[in-house]
């Protein structure tokens, strides 16, 4: 080698071993930067405005570099810190949220370019206005942190930000985003659940964010805007996702739509006021992935140019008014066969028989429940391998299933063929290739026998096998099978056998209603919510469900069994209760005490028992929320007490057949459901309407007061009229005295009145004629007068709603009444007390006198024996009075003389 070439390798190696070291000391001086002192000390004072129960930020001390604390990220060059996380989810979901105040120290950290306060309770405090002075802010997370109060306009100070989540504070509000058309740089908005239906700047402010990629505003009170006068000259092309699901917007969404982007992936308006054909504004989004129309008020069928769709995975239509024949459909969507994994078209009119479904492979989810489709199942459906969910359920199918259509499942979770007309026939044998986590094939055909194939289906959450035709008992192993459920339902079967302790099962839910089980209640698990037992056979006393510490119950029906001896003293454990029916029993004893800490029940059926007592003053007290009282057919005895008027959510309440005495309370104005009201309740009831005992699967529109068959006495209160809302009102069969209320026509509701078997008087007031509602009507057998009022409704009942009244007249009891009103009898009697005698009286008193004298004197006249006989009786009758005085007088002399 050269001594020139040699100089140049010397030159290079002293070059390398300089660089060397100047990239090392870098290294080392960067991985000794620390952060600065302000900063820490600046966090410091944040961690004194927070209440940290969890200890979360323990590695937070005075004396430890600050950047290696839990939820701080610095610079590696400058030390700063850039990054604060304290999200619950980046710390741990069992860790109780951060509280407190958020300090504004935190503007000392002037590099913080990412904030995450996400998932904690900051108790309902105002955002702070200081935070939009954080200027490198890139990435902002507030969501569901507890703020309450406007969002701050100050955000639109921050220009670099390209992130902003304020979601799930659903105590915030905005009435202007002006503010966001600042935000240039943004390109994830997420304000989902903040109110925002005082804003109409909304559409202008958005079109301003042109870089704009993802936008959600699921339940924000969003209305009707008029979006068609909306400029769209320089509108983000780059939005991809939409999420507008939950609000009141109308279908000019659709035009909005269709002008501010192409380039849509995901487009949700699930829930909103979309009405008429689908528009074609989706069929040239050909990125198009997830598309989400559901309950919304779309008619017609699928567009024609879905099938342009070819990258579409997921479709949701469901909830609509859509009617198309369900292969023409299918047909639209055939350039998505190799794409679409979810179809959900549940609830609409779709009709027709189930195409071939097979070419559709990657379909995960296929939801055709409540159609009109008819026809039977194609084996095909068999062949769908990544199917995981198959919902068929409250269509008009029929025909067998059999192990063809489940040949190649192997991944179904989900099976829901429940209110169609099946034949589930399937071998004894059979061993299913799935394991199914929720299985309802209620109304199908299953039994008699318990299907075995359902005992090799361990994963199961809910089993619903109801009105499926099985009888007998159940096998051994059902009960080791349902120890895994939350949910069993096996009610409207013919199944027979006791029950086992089902203390150690994790059920949630359990209903065994309409069988022939019997024998004494078992314990129930301790996870139990709902319980239905009723129209069993289940005897014994109640006393044994004393055993069940069950203290989430909300649901308690044994209703028509053969229960028997005195309620327990045990609700106390129970005090989550909504709905206690133990009615149709033979319970007897009084209501227990510990019922009162029941605070929560809205519905209490304790009707057809052998119970007595008092009616307990605390179920007024204690009871707030009760919206059906049914105590009918017991034997309560005492008056009815003043605190029920303090029910005043109340809407069936019947005291019928018992022994309640005293008079009305006249307080029934304070019961506020009983006037007008609109509330809906889910809840099942059984009553007497319009004298027909009927069970109604919800008390929606129902307002009933039934204390017939008492010892009532009194008038019927003023206040009654009050309750205008009422629709049934029966008092019949007490002793009820007085006059009708002249505004009981307020009650315009009423549709059934019965006040029979009292002893009611006076006039039917002229208000009844307002009832225009009144199809049952029974005022008989009371003391009612004068002209029953003219009404459409009041004339055209049967004459014998009015008999046993005789001072009534008018049609439909009498032709018609004199001029003012009266019967023909009061008119007799009117003239009595005038002195008015008329002539057939004198023709009566005439007749009477020559009958009677004739009957006597002409009968002694003619007559020797009767006369001889007449005359001794006289003479006899004489000596006795005689003798009788002279005693008299002696006694009385000999007393006057001692």
């Amino acid at each position: 080698m050269s001594g020139r070439s040699m100089h140049s390798v010397l030159v290079g190696l002293v070059c390398l071993a300089i660089v060397s070291a100047i990239c090392c000391s870098s290294v080392g001086s960067s991985n000794n930067i620390m952060c600065l002192e302000t900063e820490r000390h600046a966090l410091l004072q944040f961690k004194q405005g927070l209440v940290d129960e969890s200890n979360a930020l323990a590695s937070w001390e005075n004396k430890k570099d600050c950047c290696k604390w839990r939820g701080i990220a610095c610079n590696n060059q400058t030390g700063h810190v850039t990054r604060l996380d304290f999200s619950v989810r980046y710390f741990n979901y069992t860790e109780v949220p951060l509280r407190g105040e958020i300090s504004l120290s935190l503007l000392e950290l002037r590099y913080l370019n990412y904030l995450d306060l996400s998932s904690n309770d900051f108790g309902g405090m105002i955002i702070p206005k200081f935070i939009g002075s954080l200027s490198q802010l890139k990435e902002l997370k507030l969501a569901y942190a507890n703020f309450s109060g406007p969002v701050p306009p100050q955000l639109g100070s921050l220009s670099n930000l390209h992130t902003l989540d304020l979601s799930e504070n659903y105590d915030v509000h905005s009435e202007n985003l002006e503010w966001l058309s600042h935000l240039s740089s943004l390109r994830y908005l997420n304000m989902s659940y903040i109110d925002l239906s005082k804003v109409v700047n909304l559409p202008q402010s958005l079109s301003k964010l042109t870089s704009l990629t993802e936008l959600r505003l699921l339940q924000c009170h969003l209305h009707d805007v008029n979006l068609r006068s909306l400029s769209f000259i320089n509108s983000s092309t780059s939005l991809q996702l939409l999420d507008v699901s939950r609000n009141s917007l109308n279908s000019s969404i659709f035009y909005w739509i269709a002008n501010v982007s192409s380039n849509f992936v995901h487009i949700d308006l699930w829930d909103n006021n979309l009405e008429g054909p689908i528009p074609d504004v989706f069929t040239s989004m050909l990125s198009l992935v997830t598309l989400d129309l559901s309950s919304n008020q779309l008619e017609g069928g699928i567009p024609k140019g879905f099938q342009n769709l070819c990258s579409l995975e997921s479709l949701g239509l469901a909830g609509n008014q859509l009617s198309e024949n369900i292969e023409d459909s299918v047909k639209t969507l055939s350039c998505a066969e190799n794409t679409l994994e979810n179809l959900y078209l549940s609830d609409n009119q779709f009709w027709g028989s189930l195409p071939d479904l097979a070419r559709f492979s990657k379909l995960r989810v296929l939801d055709l429940s409540r159609n009109q489709l008819n026809g039977s199942v194609p084996e095909s459906v068999g062949q769908l391998s990544s199917l995981e969910t198959l919902s068929l359920s409250g269509n008009s199918l029929s025909g067998v299933i059999t192990e063809a259509h489940f040949l190649n499942l192997s991944r179904l979770q989900i099976l829901f063929l429940y209110g169609n007309r099946f034949s589930i026939n399937l071998s004894s044998d059979w061993r299913p290739p799935f394991q199914l986590d929720l299985l309802d094939v209620s109304s199908c055909k299953v039994g008699p026998a318990f299907p075995k194939w359902i005992l090799t289906q361990t994963n199961l959450t809910r089993l619903d096998l109801s009105n499926a035709g099985l009888s007998g008992s159940l096998p051994i192993k059902v009960w080791d099978l349902f120890s895994g459920l939350d949910g069993l339902d096996l009610s409207m079967n013919q199944i027979h056998g006791k029950l086992p302790n089902l203390s150690s099962t994790s059920l949630l839910s359990l209903d065994l209603s309409s069988n022939l089980f019997s024998g004494a209640l078992p314990s129930f698990s301790p996870m139990l919510q709902n319980l239905y037992l009723s129209n069993n056979r289940f005897s014994g006393p109640l006393s044994s469900l004393c055993a069940t510490q069950a203290p989430n119950l909300r649901v308690l029906d044994i209703s028509k069994n053969l229960l028997s001896g005195e309620l327990p003293n045990c609700w106390m454990q129970f005090q989550n209760l909504i709905s206690l029916n133990l009615g149709k029993n033979k319970l007897s004893g009084k209501i227990p005490s510990s019922l009162e800490n029941c605070t929560r029940l809205s519905i209490v059926d304790l009707g057809n028992n052998n119970l007595s007592g008092k009616i307990p003053t605390w179920i007024g007290q204690s009871l707030p929320n009760l919206v059906i009282l049914r105590l009918r057919s017991n034997e309560f005895n005492g008056i009815i007490p003043f605190s029920l008027c303090n029910l005043a959510t109340i809407y069936v309440l019947d005291l019928s057949h018992n022994n309640i005495s005293g008079g009305l309370p006249h307080c029934f104005n304070n019961i506020t459901a009983l006037a007008d009201d609109t509330r809906a309740y889910g809840f099942i009831v059984e009553l007497v309407w319009k004298g027909i005992e009927i069970e109604f699967p919800n008390i929606t529109g129902l307002r009933s007061i039934d204390i017939s068959s008492n010892y009532l006495i009194g008038e019927i209160p003023p206040s009654i009229a009050s309750m205008t809302g009422l629709k049934s009102l029966n008092l019949s069969r007490n002793k009820l005295t007085g006059k009708l209320p002249e505004d009981f026509g307020n009650m315009k509701m009423l549709e059934s009145l019965d006040l029979s078997g009292n002893q009611i008087s006076g006039k039917i007031p002229t208000s009844f004629a307002s009832l225009n509602f009144l199809s049952v009507l029974d005022l008989s057998h009371n003391n009612l007068s004068g002209r029953i009022p003219s009404g459409t409704q009041l004339q055209g009942f049967n004459a014998s709603q009015y008999m046993g009244n005789h001072g009534l007249c008018g049609p439909p009891l009498t032709p018609n009444c004199s001029p003012d009103g009266a019967t023909q009898a009061d008119d007799n009697k009117e003239h009595d007390n005038d002195g008015l005698i008329s002539l057939g009286f004198f023709i009566s008193a005439v007749l009477g006198f020559v009958t009677g004298f004739w009957m006597v004197c002409g009968s002694l006249l003619f007559k020797t024996s009767y006369r001889y006989a007449y005359f001794r009786f006289l003479d006899n009758a004489k000596d006795w009075i005689y003798v009788k005085t002279a005693v008299y007088k002696a006694k009385v002399q000999r007393r006057l003389q001692r």
